[in-house]
């Protein structure tokens, strides 16, 4: 069984950084591509960033390109997302996804962090 858990949202200001972090268990993780994805209320999820399974490839939603960064560790069997320059409108629960990540979904998923940015 595939378990996804992220750690790491809170309240910011405009501006700041913050890195969430979501720790897999079970499967093969090496073996899988892993993303983020993010829900803003009234709003459908949407992809954020995409990670092939060695990390080599990434891709990232417009809306984030230049300011957010995905990482990964394979032994330690956990991916990153750092946060830059953020925005009111990166307010939303950020999911965590694990295997068959493309733009529109994934196999497995986190229950997701709050990512709350103040003006």
């Amino acid at each position: 069984q595939v378990q996804l858990v992220e750690s790491g949202g809170g309240l910011v200001q405009a501006g700041d950084s913050l890195r969430l972090s979501c720790a897999v268990s079970g499967g093969t993780f090496s073996w899988y591509s892993t993303g983020w994805f993010r829900q803003a209320p009234g709003k459908e999820r949407e992809f954020v960033a995409r990670a092939s399974s060695s990390g080599e490839s990434t891709a990232y939603a417009d809306s984030v390109k230049g300011r957010f960064t995905i990482s990964r560790d394979n032994v330690r069997r956990t991916v990153w997302l750092q946060m830059n320059s953020l925005k009111p409108e990166d307010t939303a629960v950020y999911y965590c996804a694990a295997h068959q990540v493309t733009t529109t979904g994934a196999r497995y998923w986190g229950q997701g962090t709050q990512v709350t940015v103040s003006s």
